[in-house]
């Protein structure tokens, strides 16, 4: 779906990913409308995006909270009269915690976010995007969601139960105007462990973890794979090769993830 003209909601828009793909969408001719749980952060994705233009609008979201995410279709008919296509972007990480000492508050909340949010957002906005004569949902799972990683067990379990869901959606919606894609990016740059209140030791200077994508190429990929209608989206080399090795042999994989996680869960 090419977003010129199109009304697209962009969960996380506040910062990171959701904030590049809310203003490259702007850049391609999109009304946005933003939503994140942080008004600061919202309000600095409004400046950037030119406040008090017509084609941005944003809310303060909270979409762990299956109410406050129904209430939100109206909103923006309300202010655009249409909805052509969702961008579930919004995201937590698990503190660095192996499962045995990862306590249940915790373990609500990333599923919270990612899942019930993520879900939440898409049963919601669904009757209105079938109703359009093009529309589009992007969910943003995470390399994490195919392939495990020591110490965020949870958080991949629940970006595994987004691209399922995706998937399963996508077959769901074969034959009509609605398309599906499912995105899985790797490292980006983006303070989603400061959003998330999860402290991390910086890595060594030379440590290959310093080595991320950027977050606005990374909105460009998810973007132009919304626009080719792709049925997923692989997000920097990282995410491209894992998932060949994964493919080839899962349990060398593993190994080689656990490896590096070494150097955040203290060996």
């Amino acid at each position: 779906m090419n977003p010129k003209g199109k009304v697209i909601v962009v969960t996380g828009a506040g910062s990171g990913m959701g904030r590049e793909i809310a203003l490259e969408l702007l850049r391609r001719g999109a009304s946005v409308v933003g939503v994140d749980i942080n008004e600061a952060s919202l309000k600095e994705t409004a400046t950037l995006a030119r406040e008090g233009a017509a084609s941005y609008a944003a809310f303060v979201v909270d979409i762990s909270k299956r109410e406050a995410v129904e209430a939100l279709p109206a909103k923006v008919k309300d202010r655009f009269g249409a909805v052509d296509g969702i961008i579930n972007c919004a995201g937590i990480i698990q503190p660095f915690k192996r499962l045995f000492d990862l306590d249940y508050a915790a373990i609500d909340r990333v599923f919270g976010v990612n899942w019930l949010g993520t879900l939440s957002m898409t049963k919601t906005f669904l009757p209105l995007l079938l109703a359009r004569p093009e529309a589009h949902i992007v969910n943003i799972s995470s390399m994490g969601g195919f392939l495990p990683v020591p110490g965020q067990a949870i958080y991949g379990a629940s970006k595994a139960a987004v691209k399922l869901l995706t998937e399963g959606l996508h077959s769901e919606l074969a034959g009509t105007k609605v398309g599906v894609t499912v995105v899985f990016p790797g490292a980006v740059a983006t303070n989603i462990s400061v959003n998330s209140g999860v402290s991390m030791a910086a890595p060594a200077a030379d440590s290959k973890m310093n080595k991320v994508y950027p977050a606005d190429q990374a909105a460009r990929d998810i973007i132009d794979g919304m626009e080719k209608n792709s049925f997923r989206v692989l997000v920097g080399p990282d995410s491209k090769f894992m998932d060949l090795i994964y493919r080839l042999n899962p349990r060398r994989a593993a190994a080689f993830i656990a490896e590096k996680m070494k150097e955040l869960l203290g060996g």
